[in-house]
């Protein structure tokens, strides 16, 4: 079974839009590295490389069906945020934007009865259950520890040793 060129679309704009968010995440850990975040620097390093994973993992369902995907051009990232936390916000509302594009794709698949694609697709879901998860926890706690620079220090190192753990 073919592809339809509807969910082609769909996945391809996907492709582009974990391009767009691994870049936002390289942006993020270049941000933290310069501004003395070393253990967050690395957290969003590895969230970089985990947009591109998924990516990938686009890319090669495509091929793999017999069609081409669509390799985009990248938009220019933020390069300047104001703090920490609003990068975290940031993460969380390009997580909830991945999440609605994935949730399109898997209603598409279910209401064109391409159980390929639907089943393909289902590890995203989950998986965009787990970072939009990730990052209200890590915002949770700016409200528990504070924002005073202590606080901030220790989100620091949370950060680092999620980082840590995920690399494993």
């Amino acid at each position: 079974m073919k592809i339809s060129a509807g969910l082609t679309k769909a996945i391809n704009d996907q492709i582009a839009m974990e391009a767009n968010a691994s870049n936002n995440y390289l942006s993020m850990a270049c941000w933290c590295q310069i501004n003395g975040y070393d253990e967050s620097s690395s957290f969003f390093f590895t969230q970089s490389n985990e947009e591109r994973t998924h990516m990938m993992k686009f890319v090669t369902f495509l091929s793999g069906q017999g069609v081409k995907p669509v390799i985009p051009s990248t938009k220019q990232p933020s390069q300047s945020f104001k703090s920490l936390e609003s990068i975290c916000k940031t993460a969380l509302k390009n997580e909830q934007a991945v999440t609605k594009s994935i949730q399109k794709i898997a209603e598409l698949a279910l209401k064109q009865k391409d159980f390929a694609t639907r089943n393909f697709i289902q590890w995203f879901v989950d998986e965009q259950i787990e970072e939009e998860q990730k990052f209200e926890t890590i915002l949770q706690k700016f409200d528990l520890l504070g924002r005073d620079k202590l606080a901030i220090y220790e989100i620091n190192k949370l950060l680092g040793l999620s980082a840590s753990s995920t690399e494993e």
